[in-house]
């Protein structure tokens, strides 16, 4: 039980520093709104489960290998971003309740989460500290990654709330609402490149 809490407070320290996940999440609010926050919030939830079911079944060998081929896909994304952040930062004031939320935002969230090598192997480090020595079994391992998933949707669905709150705010300096949210696109890919296999 005590390894749990330890679990909880770690994850939630790592949720309030803000990685390419957050960014993402952030712009997404300010740009379309809460709703479609929560949406990527469930995509970028759903990229980190990809990784930690190798995690729980114990696929070293499998991390590894996944690790080498997403280092050579995660630059299409990084391009992807900051494209998308300069295209946004340069896009003209508009009125928020026009603005019409693109289809793909869990996609989004689901490929930036999953294809960070860095997130790949931290996670692969990171979940089995919590796990009960001698008793490391693929339910208790479950478990842990069930928690510290659970913790970090939360997590994230407070950033979005945070992000909806400030979208209200911007509501009225719409263009600045576009070099915000093109900021934290662009933050995401740089925050995305500067992930580095450790």
């Amino acid at each position: 039980m005590s390894s749990l809490f330890a679990l909880i407070v770690a994850t939630t320290v790592l949720v309030i520093i803000p990685g390419p996940n957050v960014a993402l999440i952030v712009a997404n609010t300010l740009k379309y709104g809460f709703r479609m926050g929560s949406i990527t919030v469930v995509g970028t939830t759903a990229g980190v489960a990809l990784q930690l079911v190798l995690v729980v079944v114990g696929m070293a060998a499998v991390i590894e290998l996944a690790a080498e081929a997403l280092e050579l896909i995660k630059w299409a994304g990084v391009v992807y971003l900051v494209w998308l952040g300069i295209r946004t930062w340069r896009e003209p004031a508009d009125d928020l309740a026009r603005v019409e939320a693109a289809p793909a935002m869990f996609w989004h969230g689901c490929l930036i989460a999953a294809l960070n090598p860095k997130t790949l192997l931290f996670n692969a480090a990171f979940v089995p500290q919590f796990v009960a020595s001698g008793n490391a079994t693929t339910a208790n391992v479950a478990l842990v990654a069930a928690v510290f998933l659970a913790v970090l949707f939360l997590g994230d669905v407070l950033w979005a709330a945070f992000a909806g709150s400030a979208r209200r705010v911007l509501a009225r300096y719409s263009g600045w609402r576009n070099r915000l949210t093109g900021a934290f696109l662009t933050a995401a890919g740089i925050g995305l490149a500067l992930s580095r296999r450790t």
